[in-house]
């Protein structure tokens, strides 16, 4: 293996290891306002690529749901997380 192989491989294992670190932060964000996405998750063909680039899929939610993000997330104006209720 050459060592652009190898500086390719190690970037390949570095982006899924952050989209990985995404995936979980995100859940965890949600969780702590009371939201959950059963489908938040890697894009298994993105990562699937010679060249992962993954992206995060954030699946389907209800309606309520939705607006439940919505409403979590700061209004134009408000200072971050002024839309966050417990």
């Amino acid at each position: 293996m050459n060592s652009k192989t190898k500086n390719e491989n190690r970037h390949a294992l570095e982006c899924l290891r952050e989209a990985d670190e995404a995936v979980l932060e995100l859940r965890t964000a949600f969780a702590r306002v009371g939201i959950a996405l059963p489908s938040l998750r890697l894009d298994p063909i993105s990562y699937a690529r010679e060249a992962p680039c993954p992206l995060v899929e954030l699946g389907r939610c209800s309606v309520e749901t939705a607006q439940r993000i919505a409403a979590a997330l700061p209004k134009p104006g408000e200072p971050e997380g002024a839309g966050v209720t417990h």
